[in-house]
């Protein structure tokens, strides 16, 4: 059985559709059909069935999945076993982010990173949460950067590098709306990210802890940086990354105020494996040297008390 062929018959055991599962592997669905059938002839088994409810797993193909996902994995230790071997750091590490962090937060360390070890060639991907995720277990990233979150796969290891304080933005014309309590916010339009996303996920969770009706968003939005523009223009109220939202402060583009509640743990994640890449080993070493970004001297102009 190729590695390659396991890999396949895992995207297609996850997602349920082959159609879905030819775009994430980057095959045409005729090589993933032929895939598919190629294994199952060799072992002599049906893999997948077709029901009402659409494309399901035989008993055969949930018992062949763990193996499987051993499988995959062993190999790409057994690479990274000879990477190492080589005893030479030289090689390429693929890092995933969102991309508020990939925009504000990455880019002087791993211009560090790369003067310190320019052997080493980096690739950024940008992905929402949950793509970040399911790409380290796939293996199509090395480490990732992401708020963390308290059920990580027990595949995936983590390291908490920095916090990230968020702040609600409000237009400079306004302010006025900006300070009271969480209740003030009740009939108050809100741009917000969309659901997955941690900072919607934090939106959420504070109203109904509070015991408040959570207001409708006026839009959710997928780009932090479209979130900060519409704040400025007056279409709503926002809750973003302080380290977002600097260089729009210091302008006077939008106004802050202090979000209630501890602030999210910005972590890198990365698989767990018995033998990790050189060069991953080095990527993971600089963790160390991650500094957050500072916001320049710009201090919150009102202030929010959390609900009591």
């Amino acid at each position: 059985m190729l590695s390659r062929s396991l890999k396949t018959f895992l995207t297609v055991a996850r997602t349920l559709n082959f159609t879905r599962a030819a775009e994430e592997v980057h095959l045409a669905q005729s090589s993933v059909s032929d895939q598919i059938q190629a294994l199952e002839t060799e072992l002599g088994v049906g893999l997948f069935t077709r029901s009402r409810l659409g494309l399901e797993l035989t008993p055969a193909g949930k018992v062949l999945q763990p193996y499987a996902e051993e499988l995959t994995q062993l190999a790409d230790e057994a690479r990274a076993a000879m990477s190492a071997i080589a005893a030479h750091p030289a090689g390429s590490v693929t890092i995933g982010a969102l991309e508020t962090i990939a925009s504000a937060k990455l880019p002087q360390w791993l211009a560090g990173f790369s003067r310190k070890h320019p052997e080493i060639t980096l690739t950024i991907k940008i992905g929402s949460s949950g793509e970040l995720l399911r790409q380290l277990v796939d293996g199509d990233i090395d480490v990732a950067f992401r708020f963390d979150q308290p059920d990580l796969d027990e595949r995936l290891a983590r390291r908490a590098i920095a916090t990230a304080p968020l702040v609600i933005i409000g237009s400079p014309d306004n302010r006025s709306a900006l300070p009271g309590d969480l209740a003030a916010f009740a009939g108050a339009r809100f741009i917000v990210t969309e659901v997955g996303c941690v900072y919607r996920r934090l939106f959420d969770e504070a109203f109904a802890q509070a015991g408040l009706a959570r207001p409708s968003p006026a839009a959710e939005v997928g780009s932090i940086a479209m979130i900060v523009r519409l704040v400025a223009s007056g279409a709503g109220l926002g809750l973003v990354p302080r380290f977002a939202v600097t260089e729009a402060l210091e302008r006077g583009e939008v106004a802050d105020a202090p979000w209630p509640g501890p602030p999210p743990s910005l972590s890198m994640i990365w698989r767990r494996r018995r033998i990790q890449p050189a060069a991953l080993k080095h990527v993971l070493a600089a963790s160390d040297s991650f500094e957050p970004v500072r916001s320049a001297g710009v201090r919150p102009r009102h202030a929010i008390p959390s609900p009591s």
